[in-house]
């Protein structure tokens, strides 16, 4: 699972440029498909065929990332970047577009800024991206208006098992799924990678009409605020704590049953195992929850820190939890249970 989870963090994906991130998805997950099949928007959906109740799991392929807005004359590339701190991407490398034209976000040399410029923090509007050029007829050769920026961070795992990489959300949740396609389950069973996820649950919104579930289990990557200072009860979760099960958020709240069902999983198998404390966020969740006549859906996240940023930090052992959690819960066929 980690082998995996390194190749699709180093691969690019901004919302809606999935492609490569999917590419790689089908050829994993190939070997373990009844049936599989790419919707009109992009999701990647991958069946295994079996009796008795229909059960997804569901994780996004989507990172967030930048779009380019233009060219300045000097060359410069101007950007939008709507989920991503201003404060966290000078002097990031990134690519643009899909020839991957590499870059660096660049910003006014500190010794040259003046008191006020100094006193701020720059937003993107102040940032640009530096391809090398050497004016905008040259920019314009490898670079256009609407080309998505990606940033480049590369996987690294420590002796300690902790993970850096950009795409921890949700990439996490995609090698969990590819994890789970390996299993053998007494249900009919449906993985789904999903497109869009960043930008509002888009290809969620179809999940529900396409198959019409009995239940979901949505993966994904969240928030983990153990930062120095941080109050223990601002701590939506931490991460080295487990596997991190949400109660609800602003798209969902999740079924007791189901929060229940998932508690008594961890317990039974010694899993470990937090409750995500925040309401804030939302996940594939909150569009499949309430398609159609309504879907009952679970939601199992791999805290992580620095989120939404070009570099994450998540630990395997989490990982791995929230894998065993995913699969026993299934396996045990506890989902009979929340559906009684």
């Amino acid at each position: 699972m980690l082998g995996r989870l390194e190749a699709l963090t180093n691969l690019c994906g901004v919302s809606s440029n999935e492609k490569t991130v999917r590419a790689y998805i089908k050829e994993q997950a190939q070997p373990f498909a009844d049936e599989m099949w790419t919707d009109n928007l992009g999701n990647l959906f991958v069946h295994k065929k079996g009796e008795g109740r229909k059960i997804v799991a569901c994780a996004h392929m989507d990172e967030v990332g930048a779009i380019v807005r233009g060219i300045r004359d000097d060359g410069l590339i101007v950007y939008q970047c709507p989920d991503i701190d201003s404060r966290t991407v000078v002097s990031k490398r990134v690519v643009i577009g899909n020839d991957e034209v590499q870059g660096v976000i660049g910003a006014k040399a500190i010794h040259l800024q003046t008191d006020e410029e100094f006193e701020r923090a720059l937003s993107h509007e102040n940032l640009y991206i530096d391809i090398g050029a050497r004016d905008k007829a040259e920019a314009a050769k490898y670079v256009k208006r609407g080309d998505l920026v990606c940033f480049t961070t590369k996987f690294s795992c420590n002796e300690n098992g902790m993970i850096k990489a950009e795409a921890l959300d949700d990439r996490t949740g995609c090698a969990v799924l590819l994890e789970m396609l390996k299993q053998d389950y007494d249900c009919d069973f449906y993985a789904v990678f999903t497109v869009q996820e960043e930008r509002g649950l888009r290809g969620a919104q179809v999940v529900s009409y396409t198959l019409n579930p009995d239940l979901a289990l949505v993966i994904d990557g969240t928030t983990a605020l153990d930062m120095p200072d941080m109050p223990s009860h601002k701590m939506i979760t931490k991460v080295g704590e487990g596997a991190a099960v949400s109660v609800m958020d602003m798209r969902t709240i999740y079924n007791p049953k189901m929060v229940k069902a998932l508690v008594e999983t961890a317990e039974k198998h010694g899993i470990k195992y937090q409750m995500r404390k925040g309401a804030k966020g939302g996940t594939d969740a909150g569009a499949i929850q309430s398609a159609v006549t309504g879907c009952i859906t679970g939601g199992i996240s791999i805290p992580c820190r620095y989120i939404h940023s070009p570099v994450s930090v998540c630990s395997k052992a989490d990982l791995e939890s929230v894998f065993a959690l995913a699969d026993a819960f299934i396996k045990d066929k506890k989902y009979e249970e929340v559906l009684s």
